[in-house]
């Protein structure tokens, strides 16, 4: 028998991100994944995720639990909030929004752009890397690892 497997803090955003991406994935089934990326730089998740509200909607939330862990039931420990925070600095770092970030004559998206994207690649691969090593690919849509 399997026991059930916690998941890490830190994997909660790159799970969030990956399941926004696998949404527009799924919304235009024709393009990749990269595509699919891009398509998620255009919506107002990807404004919340990059100006740091959702992490702050999260602390929020784990604030007001008195950063009690719902399904352990056990207190979250400083060092993982203060993790958390980095993450949450990081992300707004590497998402910083800049409008119509493109290269005029072919279309390429220029380094502030790619590095925001680079970024959400490798939290959708990371996520892809959890569920593989904790035996949870079912859930996986992008196939970015394989």
């Amino acid at each position: 028998m399997l026991s059930e497997v916690k998941k890490p803090y830190v994997i909660y955003m790159a799970e969030i991100i990956y399941s926004y991406v696998s949404i527009e994935k799924n919304k235009y089934p024709n393009i990749d994944t990269k595509e699919a990326i891009n398509k998620f730089m255009e919506t107002k998740e990807f404004i919340k995720l990059s100006s740091g509200a959702l992490h702050d909607e999260w602390f929020g939330e784990l604030k007001k639990n008195a950063y009690i862990d719902k399904d352990a039931g056990s207190k979250i420990p400083e060092e993982t909030i203060r993790l958390l925070e980095i993450q949450r600095d990081m992300t707004i770092k590497h998402l910083i929004k800049i409008p119509k970030l493109y290269e005029t004559k072919d279309n390429t998206l220029i380094e502030a752009s790619n590095r925001a994207y680079q970024f959400l690649w490798r939290m959708c691969e990371s996520y892809e890397l959890w569920c593989k090593e904790t035996r949870q690919s079912e859930q996986l849509l992008l196939n970015i690892t394989d």
